[in-house]
C-alpha cells in the first residue's frame, strides 16, 4: 500500500478517535447549555487556537524554504496569491456553513432521538459522499461500493436498538448527514488549493459567528452556565474542531473521498468503545460484530485495485 495512503488514512484515523470521544463531551455539555451556545463558543475556540499554529507554520515554511526557491515564489507571488487567497475565502466560508448546519442540526436531533439512532442515521454520509459524488463526475469503483454496504451494515449493527422509524430527531440527525456529506466533498475540492490550516480557522470562525447569531436570536446565554461547562467545551473546541477539524482538511488531501468518509464514519465505533472503556460499558457480540464489520470495510476501501497496479507496472 502506498506510503502516502497509509499517512492519510492515519490522519483521518486520528481525526475519528477524536470525534467518536466527544461525543461524550457534546453530551455533557448540553447540560448546562443550548446546542447554538455551545456550538459557537467551540467554533470560536477552535478559530482562536489555530490562529498562532498558522503562524508557527509560516515561519518553519520560511525557515526551511532555500533562497532560491523562496525568491521564485516570491516573484510569482502576485498571481499565485490572488488565486489562492480567493479559493482559501470561499472554501473556508463554504465549509463553515455546511459546518453550521451540519453540527447545529446534530445537536438538536440528539434531544429528539437516541444516540444510537444518531450514530447511524450521521454516518449515512458514507453513504451519500459517493452517490453526491457521481453528480460531480467522480468514478466510484465496485470495491468501494460493497466497502460502503459493508459499513452501513456493520453500523447498523453497531447503532441500531429496536425498530428504525424517522421521527423528528432522526429527521434532523439527517439532514446533518447530508450537510456533512457536502462538508467533505467541499474539502475534498478546495483542499488541494489552499492551506488546509487556514482554511480550517477560517470555518471554524464563519460556524462560530452564525452560531453565534442564532444563540442571541433563539437562546439565552449566561457566562455562569458556560464556564461551568468548561471542560467539555474546551474539548470540543481545541481538541474536536481546532485539531481534528484540522487534521480532517489535511488528511483528505489526495485521498478518494468516498474512502476518507469511511475512515472517519469510524467515530461511531470510537464512541462505543470509549463508553466501554471509560465508562465499563459491555458491547454485545452483537455490536462487536459491527465493529469488525466497520473496519472490514475500512480496509476493503483501502485495498490496492488490480487495474491500477498493473498499468503502474
Amino acid at each position: 500500500m502506498d506510503k502516502f495512503i497509509i499517512k492519510q488514512s492515519g490522519i483521518l484515523l486520528l481525526t475519528a478517535v477524536i470525534w467518536g470521544v466527544a461525543f461524550a463531551a457534546q453530551s455533557a455539555g448540553m447540560d448546562y447549555v443550548g446546542p447554538f451556545t455551545f456550538n459557537a463558543v467551540r467554533s470560536l475556540i477552535g478559530g482562536v487556537v489555530l490562529i498562532p499554529c498558522i503562524c508557527i507554520l509560516d515561519k518553519w515554511k520560511k525557515k526551511n524554504t532555500p533562497r532560491e526557491q523562496r525568491e521564485n515564489i516570491e516573484s510569482n507571488l502576485n498571481i499565485e496569491n490572488k488565486s489562492e487567497k480567493k479559493s482559501l475565502i470561499i472554501g473556508g466560508a463554504a465549509c463553515g456553513v455546511f459546518l453550521f448546519v451540519a453540527s447545529n442540526f446534530q445537536q438538536f436531533g440528539i434531544q429528539y432521538t437516541t444516540v444510537g439512532k444518531a450514530g447511524f442515521v450521521t454516518a449515512l454520509y458514507i453513504i451519500l459522499v459517493p452517490i453526491f459524488g457521481i453528480f460531480l463526475h467522480r468514478k466510484v469503483s465496485a470495491k468501494i461500493w460493497i466497502g460502503v454496504a459493508i459499513a452501513l451494515l456493520g453500523l447498523y449493527l453497531l447503532c441500531m436498538q429496536g425498530s428504525f422509524q424517522l421521527q423528528k430527531g432522526d429527521f434532523l440527525v439527517l439532514l446533518c448527514a447530508f450537510s456533512f456529506s457536502f462538508h467533505i466533498l467541499v474539502v475534498d475540492y478546495f483542499s488541494p488549493k489552499t492551506d488546509g490550516v487556514k482554511m480550517s480557522c477560517i470555518q471554524f470562525f464563519v460556524c462560530g459567528v452564525l452560531s453565534a447569531v442564532c444563540m442571541f436570536l433563539f437562546e439565552t446565554p449566561k457566562m455562569g452556565l458556560i464556564l461551568e461547562a468548561w471542560l467539555p467545551i474546551l474539548y470540543a473546541g481545541v481538541l474536536s474542531c481546532g485539531v481534528a477539524y484540522t487534521l480532517q482538511i489535511v488528511g483528505q488531501k489526495g485521498m478518494n473521498p468516498t474512502v476518507a468518509s469511511l475512515i472517519l464514519s469510524l467515530e461511531s465505533v470510537v464512541s462505543v468503545l470509549a463508553g466501554w472503556v471509560i465508562l465499563h460499558e459491555t458491547l454485545s457480540k452483537k455490536e462487536l460484530l459491527g465493529c469488525v464489520l466497520m473496519f472490514v470495510a475500512i480496509i476493503l476501501a483501502q485495498l490496492p485495485d488490480r487495474k491500477r497496479e498493473e498499468g503502474e507496472k
